[in-house]
């Protein structure tokens, strides 16, 4: 049976980062996979004066639509807002918008950020925020899964997350996590090659670290797994 994993994310890049090697499992599996990102990353640069907002944020989704493609997504959405204005964006204006994208699509599994938005950032946690909201809304009977730093990653690649600031403030508190995936040959070449074709954010860092290092440094992603609504409330009764 066909199963829909719908993935809901704040920048381009957002997915192909943390959840590649989900999105290659599941379309290897013959799964629908269903995308959708909050803003189109206009803000992501250093240089604004080469990169202004617009030009920057088509660029990105041109990249995205590469990535994509290497990916096997064929199925994507934007909410449209600004890049680093997600948090003004009323909680259950923007999860309702969600909410009717999780009814359209009828996910089996929802992934999205953890609380902590991963790597902190203000936009991470408030789609994390409406995703949470939206699932409890739509699909109560879907598994969500939240993305969280692998086992070692804050140990390991310290001094290069500090060199480019992956951490918007201190990093957050690694957790077990209920799925590890560590990626190698095929889908571990597929992600990264997913990740070289979104160049406006990945070319510094590769140029920074050697592409070895940089293929190490993104060959694990973790998620806890949030059990169905359903699910929790019967455990909670059951109690």
């Amino acid at each position: 049976m066909t199963r829909t994993l719908l993935g809901v994310w704040a920048h381009p890049d957002d997915e192909t980062f943390l959840s590649s090697g989900l999105l290659l499992a599941a379309r290897e599996r013959g799964d629908r996979v269903v995308l959708v990102t909050a803003t189109r990353g206009e803000q992501g640069t250093d240089d604004p004066a080469r990169w202004p907002a617009d030009r920057l944020g088509a660029h990105r989704a041109r990249e995205l639509d590469a990535a994509l493609a290497v990916l096997g997504v064929t199925e994507h959405r934007w909410l449209g807002y600004a890049d680093g204005a997600c948090p003004l964006v009323h909680e259950r204006t923007a999860a309702d918008r969600v909410a009717a994208i999780v009814d359209e699509v009828r996910p089996d599994t929802v992934v999205t950020f953890g609380p902590d938005g991963f790597t902190g950032h203000a936009d991470h946690r408030a789609v994390a925020g409406w995703t949470r909201r939206a699932r409890r809304l739509a699909a109560p009977g879907a598994a969500l899964l939240e993305a969280v730093l692998p086992r070692g990653f804050t140990r390991r690649f310290a001094r290069i997350n500090r060199q480019f600031g992956v951490f918007m403030d201190e990093p957050a508190v690694e957790v077990e996590p209920d799925l590890h995936l560590r990626l190698r040959g095929e889908r571990l070449d597929r992600k990264v090659a997913a990740l070289l074709a979104q160049d406006s954010q990945t070319r510094r860092l590769v140029e920074g670290v050697g592409l070895a290092t940089f293929r190490r440094w993104w060959a694990e992603e973790a998620f806890v797994v949030q059990a169905s609504v359903a699910a929790a409330s019967e455990g909670g009764q059951a109690a």
